[in-house]
């Protein structure tokens, strides 16, 4: 009988301590990726990609990165949406270019609108850097760190294939990483 209850006991602290183990695991992940619907706005963002000539995983792959596909998400530095876009960077750009009115700030968090501004950022970027391998890296410095630093940190050499060991600021290593990761991730869905 004594024997039963000590097993009985053991079995109980054995369980206890799996549970500990499976809420200190969820306590240390990043609780804001455990329900993320990446599959939100795949109509809306299908229509900007393909306005732009731009892979629609590739702006997937951004909008994760930026808004985890809040489209009320605000950025520390004034960033706006889904695609995070300036008010006074991408967005003028696009209203003076476009010969339009700048959208109020209340108007950037439309998914439509806000796709359709960062997917024009975008597309005019991939442009100015054709013809490098590191095209897709250049480009996703240029939107997260801004032209200057992409111009600082373009390699010499256009057939370089990555840019990644010359980007000087650590967050936006990351950001590229991460969105190129994610990417090639849903190419090979």
């Amino acid at each position: 009988m004594l024997k039963s209850t000590k097993k009985i006991i053991i079995i109980q602290i054995i369980t206890f301590l799996i549970i500990c183990g499976i809420i200190c695991i969820f306590a240390t992940s990043s609780p804001n990726n455990w329900f993320i619907d990446d599959t939100l706005y795949a109509n809306e963002i299908a229509v900007a990609a393909e306005k732009y000539n731009l892979p629609k995983e590739f702006i997937r792959s951004i909008v994760y990165q930026e808004s985890k596909f809040n489209n009320k998400a605000k950025g520390k530095a004034g960033e706006i949406g889904l695609m995070q876009v300036l008010p006074r960077g991408a967005v003028a750009d696009w209203a003076r270019i476009n010969k339009k009115n700048v959208p109020s700030k209340q108007d950037l968090y439309n998914p439509e609108l806000n796709l359709e501004i960062g997917c024009w950022y975008l597309a005019r970027s991939i442009k100015k850097w054709q013809g490098y391998s590191a095209r897709l890296e250049l480009v996703l410095v240029e939107y997260n760190a801004g032209p200057k630093r992409a111009n600082e940190w373009k390699p010499k050499n256009k057939r370089e294939v990555s840019i990644v060991s010359k980007i000087k600021i650590p967050s936006t290593k990351k950001y590229v990483s991460e969105i190129l990761k994610r990417y090639q991730g849903y190419l090979d869905k």
